[in-house]
């Protein structure tokens, strides 16, 4: 993804923050990109704190200086963030509790009004979905929020899809999330999408985020599956197949990247992750084919041949074992979503 010249593809990421602004709706996302950053080099996600005032107060009583002026214009491809605030933030050291800034609230307000357009990413954190919405953002979108903001936002947006329960949404080119340790979940897909999974991967380990989730499903995302370890030739192992599922995988080969006989990387690879190393191939392969099913208009043989499968037979049979419906089935229920 670099340029011809070798040089990275730069992503700016406008933050904006509001008065009493939820510190870890900050600082975990960003934590994320910090990480990503660091790992790899075709991608460089170039971050602007931006806002009605240049200090605020956070969520904790921390006070956030040098913050930037809200930009009259947004840089080519940037996506603006908003994280949520804080109506009683923490008082420290008997200061006064900081007061409800709703003039520089109504500035971000106009300003989210003014500058995001339909094509702009804009990804809210917690109740920065609010702001969006008094801004009219989400009209016509499918998008969440924190379950104690979720009443406010369907009166907000009363046109937009609002649904409980979620993680985070995403609606084109509206990411939205229910907030707080939810917003790394959130940036965590981003950078899979942006970056790729291996990268994803690498950070989620990095953050102890094991339990890594996607937006509309609570359960463990399959590219994360079997990673709650720290043997590090296993993960070497799932590193390089999570990379290239699709290659042809023996067990030779991926003995030599764990530098193992091909019986001690069979033995830890059941110890350290509770499956089989074909297993896991297989299971990252269903992985990439599940997201072409969702995401693109592939027909099965493509999506087996795309996938690493022998066949389109091989392909089901492999389906089968994972999920109760077959994969038509999975893509209908999501084009009714959209």
């Amino acid at each position: 993804m670099t340029d011809e010249a070798g040089q990275p593809r730069i992503v700016p990421m406008i933050v904006v923050v509001p008065p009493n602004a939820l510190l870890l709706d900050l600082a975990g996302p960003m934590e994320v990109l910090r990480k990503a950053n660091l790992v790899q080099q075709a991608v460089h996600f170039s971050v602007r704190y931006v806002g009605a005032s240049a200090n605020v107060i956070s969520s904790i009583g921390l006070a956030l200086c040098d913050i930037a002026p809200l930009p009259h214009t947004l840089p080519l491809g940037a996506m603006v963030v908003i994280s949520g605030c804080a109506d009683e933030p923490l008082v420290v050291d008997g200061s006064p509790p900081s007061p409800r800034d709703s003039k520089a609230e109504a500035e971000i307000i106009a300003w989210l009004r003014d500058t995001v357009q339909p094509g702009t990413k804009l990804i809210t954190i917690c109740s920065g979905a609010l702001f969006a919405a008094k801004a009219g953002l989400l009209e016509g979108y499918s998008c969440t929020t924190h379950h104690a903001n979720i009443a406010d936002l369907r009166k907000l947006a009363p046109t937009a899809t609002v649904l409980e329960n979620r993680l985070f949404v995403e609606d084109k080119n509206r990411l939205t999330s229910a907030g707080i340790t939810t917003s790394v979940d959130l940036m965590l897909s981003l950078i899979a999408k942006e970056v790729g999974h291996v990268t994803a991967l690498t950070v989620a380990r990095y953050l102890v985020v094991y339990l890594r989730r996607a937006g509309g499903d609570p359960q463990l995302s399959p590219w994360l599956e079997g990673r709650n370890h720290i043997h590090p030739a296993i993960h070497r192992v799932q590193d390089a197949v999570t990379a290239d599922p699709t290659h042809s995988w023996s067990v030779d080969a991926m003995a030599d990247i764990a530098m193992t006989s091909r019986r001690t990387l069979s033995r830890l690879f059941n110890e350290h992750t509770g499956i089989s190393v074909t297993d896991y191939v297989n299971r990252m392969r269903m992985a990439l084919a599940r997201e072409l099913v969702i995401n693109s208009r592939l027909d099965m043989e493509a999506i087996a041949e795309r996938c690493g499968f022998a066949s389109a037979r091989q392909f089901r049979r492999a389906w089968n074992r994972l999920y109760q419906s077959p994969p038509h089935l999975l893509r209908r229920v999501d084009e009714k979503m959209g």
